[in-house]
């Protein structure tokens, strides 16, 4: 009877410490995985302001020698990123791709012009830099146009702020809800034990010394779920890169290395400051206090 009694405690408590360890696991690889998004938001908008482009539009008449000047000059800018010839051969195959429909058959003619798409660094896709751009390049008199989508590059603009300062909140959100269900979590865990706990000190046994079994092994727990968390963690980053490697998501080592050490430490931490808290609360308590 004693024997199955002890299995039946044994079973409970490998099922308390699991579910405290799973909780850690799922509450930090959520605030990891957040820290993966916080890390990558200025790259991820990097990348969709980089695809805006400016298209340069030339005359017929521009000289060769005009047109390798002007290439040269886009290449060497600061805000040039690159920069792709469209001869108005190529763009008509391209809308004669895009219409599945030969225009020049009705045309007679290729009425379309040459030009240059010049992709830019992210940090000069403001409407305010592209006009200067703009105003700068249009002294050529070999250039008849230039275009870009300026209603699209306000609204990236606008979007972008949003999207970081919402993200911003919504991280300091978590770290307060892993915090508290962490916490809550151990605090269970321990309140379990309130019995032995109480008779320990009632036998003579200091706090220190009842407090420490507890403070190891639930950070013995925090470090298995850290491990777990950052296992799924870098299931995550991998499936990403793989998926978009034009993000160059693992481009960053240091600062990934960063914040997996970030999310262990704070594994660690978070339980030795709650197991701390939560045996001081019930070494304080009295012995009818318990009960409720």
């Amino acid at each position: 009877m004693s024997s199955s009694f002890d299995r039946y405690q044994k079973r409970k408590l490998i099922s308390s410490y699991f579910s405290v360890v799973i909780s850690i696991a799922l509450v930090l690889f959520l605030l990891g995985c957040l820290g993966l998004l916080v890390l990558n938001a200025k790259k991820v908008a990097d990348h969709f302001k980089e695809q805006v482009v400016l298209t340069i539009y030339l005359n017929d008449s521009a000289k060769e020698v005009e047109v390798n000047q002007l290439e040269k000059s886009l290449s060497m800018a600061d805000y040039t990123k690159s920069i792709t010839y469209v001869s108005k051969e190529e763009a008509a195959e391209l809308m004669k791709a895009e219409t599945g429909e030969d225009f020049m058959d009705f045309v007679g003619y290729n009425p379309l012009q040459n030009s240059i798409d010049v992709y830019l660094k992210a940090d000069y896709v403001t409407n305010a830099t592209l006009d200067e751009i703009t105003e700068e390049l249009s002294t050529k008199a070999f250039i008849e146009e230039i275009r870009y989508d300026n209603d699209l590059v306000e609204l990236m603009n606008d979007n972008v702020k949003k999207i970081t300062f919402w993200v911003l909140v919504i991280s300091g959100l978590f770290t307060l809800i892993a915090v508290l269900l962490i916490n809550s979590s151990i605090r269970l865990a321990v309140y379990s034990k309130r019995f032995i706990i109480k008779t320990m000190q009632m036998v003579g046994a200091t706090k220190r010394f009842i407090r420490r079994p507890f403070v190891l092994k639930n950070v013995q727990l925090g470090i298995i779920g850290s491990i777990v968390a950052l296992a799924g963690m870098a299931v995550v980053l991998h499936y990403l890169n793989k998926t978009f490697p034009e993000l160059g998501l693992l481009g960053q080592p240091v600062l990934i290395a960063a914040l997996f050490a970030a999310v262990f430490l704070l594994g660690i931490l978070i339980t030795w400051i709650s197991t701390f808290i939560a045996t001081q609360r019930f070494l304080n308590l009295k012995t009818d206090q318990l009960y409720y």
